[in-house]
């Protein structure tokens, strides 16, 4: 079992920058892949940025060249920087952990983009 908090969301005007984190406990940090998605109000979870246990990354081409995933093992914790904020980033964010047929999610923290 893993759990998963995430924390660092917020409002903040189209332009700006957040970052996420998302700690996690109760299994070996290490060994997960995981990835930050996002849903907004009437559309689907869309993944948004995934880190391997190996440090690849990949992000959804609405994110590319502003957000940026990381994942510190010694502190069992994956970030998410988002820069450039825009409107369209309004949603609720969500933290994953993947292993083989296993996923762990988090409880999701807003991100609102707005004037």
């Amino acid at each position: 079992q893993v759990q998963l908090v995430e924390s660092g969301g917020g409002l903040v005007q189209p332009g700006g920058s957040l970052r996420l984190s998302c700690a996690a406990s109760g299994s070996i940090f290490s060994i997960y892949d995981m990835g930050w998605y996002r849903q907004a109000p009437g559309k689907q979870r869309e993944l948004v940025a995934r880190i391997t246990t190996g440090g690849a990354t990949n992000y959804a081409d609405s994110v590319k060249g502003r957000f940026t995933i990381s994942r510190d093992n010694a502190k069992n914790t994956v970030y998410l920087q988002m820069n450039s904020l825009k409107p369209e980033d309004t949603a609720v964010y969500y933290c994953n952990a993947h292993r083989v047929v296993r996923d762990y999610w988090g409880q999701g923290t807003q991100v609102t983009v707005s004037s």
